[in-house]
């Protein structure tokens, strides 16, 4: 399944996962923009509408669930990055991130160990 999000669903979804599940107020509560409240609404209904998310009855208000985990949307994201951006080479995505001068001397050491802990599962 190709999981797709503009940015503000990808907002939206990133409160939904952090919270598990929210109304349409403790979506917007947690929001970096101050958006409407009828926006946050329709952006919720949209990603219902597309098999993201679903809601239950709370009272007189909805409360939303994700359906989509963020480690699989961060997969099919950066599937498409991937193919978008980087031409299909996992190489070069992987330069570009270890080129990047603000990574620390500890995550670079984490990063090697993640490769050779990957080689090694390899080998037979």
């Amino acid at each position: 399944m190709r999981i797709s999000f503009t940015d503000r669903e990808l907002d939206v979804m990133s409160v939904l996962w952090d919270r598990e599940s929210a109304t349409v107020a403790g979506v917007r509560e947690q929001l970096a923009d101050d958006l409407a409240y009828t926006t946050v609404l329709t952006v919720l209904r949209t990603l219902e509408r597309k098999g993201y998310v679903r809601h239950t009855g709370q009272g007189r208000a909805h409360r939303y669930h994700p359906l989509v985990k963020r480690a699989a949307a961060g997969q099919s994201a950066l599937r498409r990055l991937l193919e978008k951006v980087f031409d299909g080479s996992p190489e070069l995505l992987l330069t570009q991130l270890v080129s990047d001068k603000n990574l620390s001397d500890e995550e670079l050491r984490r990063l090697r160990k993640l490769l050779a802990e990957r080689l090694r599962e390899k080998q037979p």
